[in-house]
């Protein structure tokens, strides 16, 4: 019983459930997270992969003291998203920039996250750079059922030849009792531009647009977290255009998709900054059922973009941005270049 206490909590329902101010009711509630590791790899040199061009293996000096002080930064940001309302760490966590299953592995198994028994899911992609995504789940509370990878095909448009990028990772399984979908995302880049990138990222949108309505013709009502790091803001062709997000959820019709981080993109907020220009490309967005107003079941209550004081860089040229772990061929003592995102899902309880 005692393991249960951290699930509960009390809120005090105003406008966000359009009740009586006064009336008090329980909720279990849960995080979900997404994080950009920026560059997590180990320090063994991969003959399969070009891991010799990651920051750690380009660096002079103790490799194993930055890798494990890299790894312990990493644990204490997945510990304690959510955390200050959930009492617990997130329930799943998407990631990306993660090098293998190892280097996942080391992160579940710091000191500051191994009680919460975190499992794995991982597959390793035909990315260049040896980067993949990947999922943490714990165990107590989410079993995944059916994992999938879903292999993005692109090509250069000069030399035709294909360019070799991440795949995007698709995880149905059930939350306690209830069926749910993650899809875990790394779209290509912006290297050589936004206008001439963005093909690839527009067809890494309808790659994920086919997953998800793979899922929906087999359940309209299917609950599906689309996540990741997109490479685009909200209001970018690939999510507006081909995923056809919504800012607001009454425009969110059935198999319509909501993103609650168009609204924090439109205040100016963001996840990564570049030239003193912020973008939101870290995103979790969620479809039509789960911001249904039936809390007798889980569903979304609200989003954030997890910037505490300790992430930002408080001097010098970069100052107000995330607080990056290499940077100049060096390791800083930071943790990454994003900021992680996050979203609360509630279900009320007696």
């Amino acid at each position: 019983m005692k393991n249960l206490k951290f699930w509960v909590i009390t809120l005090l329902i105003t406008s966000f459930l359009n009740v009586n101010a006064q009336e008090k009711k329980k909720f279990k509630i849960h995080t979900v997270a997404f994080y950009n590791l920026e560059n997590l790899f180990d320090t063994i040199n991969d003959t399969t992969k070009f891991d010799e061009a990651s920051p750690i293996m380009e660096m002079k000096g103790d490799v194993q003291a930055v890798y494990k002080k890299k790894v312990q930064n990493m644990a204490r940001v997945l510990s304690d998203i959510g955390a200050d309302v959930s009492n617990n760490s997130p329930v799943i966590i998407g990631v990306s920039e993660v090098e293998n299953r190892e280097v996942m592995e080391d992160v579940i198994n710091d000191p500051l996250l191994i009680d919460k028994d975190y499992g794995i899911v991982h597959y390793d992609s035909p990315d260049r750079r040896g980067i993949d995504v990947g999922l943490f789940y714990q165990k107590k509370l989410f079993t995944p059922l059916y994992t999938s990878s879903h292999e993005l095909i692109i090509y250069d448009d000069d030399s035709r030849e294909r360019v070799y990028t991440r795949d995007q990772l698709l995880v149905s399984g059930k939350l306690e009792d209830e069926m749910i979908h993650v899809i875990v995302n790394h779209w290509p880049s912006r290297r050589g531009g936004e206008a001439r990138s963005r093909p690839k990222r527009v067809a890494a949108a309808k790659l994920n647009k086919k997953i998800i309505d793979s899922l929906q013709t087999i359940d309209p009502y299917a609950k599906i977290f689309i996540m990741g790091d997109l490479n685009d803001d909200p209001t970018n062709a690939s999510v507006k255009d081909v995923l056809k997000a919504e800012k607001d959820k009454e425009d969110v019709g059935l198999k319509g998709i909501y993103n609650p981080m168009e609204s924090f993109f439109k205040m100016g907020l963001g996840t990564n900054a570049y030239r003193d220009s912020w973008s939101l490309f870290d995103q979790i967005l969620v479809t039509q059922p789960l911001i249904e107003k039936d809390y007798s079941s889980f569903r979304f209550y609200k989003a954030g973009i997890y910037n505490k004081n300790y992430l930002v860089n408080k001097k010098g040229r970069w100052k107000g941005y995330p607080l990056r772990s290499f940077a100049d061929g060096g390791f800083t003592g930071g943790f990454s270049d994003h900021f992680p995102v996050y979203v609360f899902v509630i279900k009320e309880v007696e």
